[in-house]
């Protein structure tokens, strides 16, 4: 019943995914907000009389670190361990959506830069560009398509004049 309720309250909602009929994700907060997590719940099968297994180890919470991964954790287990025997699910996923300031609380971001210690002890910080930027990916042609291409274009790479004009003649006869 309670996976019945589950899927009608999070029909159409982003943030809710049920990996399958016993394991559900919900993200709290916005894809680009940097205080946004990722809480997966599985149920194991004497459920709700025994709690459910909650994960934070989803690719979505790296940027988390371990201590405050565990820091939330503890948190839902004590709303865990007072709504022990009754379905929890929507309720864990509710309490982390309401308490999200107060769970990231400590949550401060890795930044992109990484300090460097010079041989003669003066500390630089070198900036790392980001490498997930995705490039520009040109069109592979074939030979034939090629020497087609080079057939058209003249030797400056375009074009030559009069290359889309229309015969007026020819269109004339053809709308008669």
């Amino acid at each position: 019943m309670e996976l019945e309720a589950l899927r009608s309250i999070y029909e159409g909602d982003d943030c809710f995914k049920e990996l399958g009929p016993t394991v559900f994700q919900y993200r709290v907060g916005d894809i680009g907000d940097i205080k946004a997590f990722l809480v997966e719940l599985s149920w194991p099968e004497t459920y709700p009389e025994t709690a459910p297994a909650i994960s934070m180890n989803a690719f979505f919470n790296n940027q988390i670190s371990h201590a405050v991964k565990q820091s939330i954790i503890n948190k839902l287990q004590e709303q865990v361990e007072a709504n022990l025997g009754t379905a929890m699910t929507y309720t864990l996923f509710e309490y982390a959506k309401d308490n999200k300031e107060e769970l990231m609380e400590s949550h401060q971001p890795f930044s992109n830069s990484i300090t460097l210690i010079g041989n003669d002890g003066t500390v630089e910080a070198a900036n790392i560009t980001q490498s997930s930027k995705k490039k520009e990916k040109k069109e592979q042609l074939t030979k034939s398509q090629k020497r087609k291409l080079a057939d058209k274009i003249d030797h400056k790479g375009e074009l030559p004049r009069g290359w889309n004009w229309v015969d007026v003649i020819k269109v004339t006869l053809h709308c008669q």
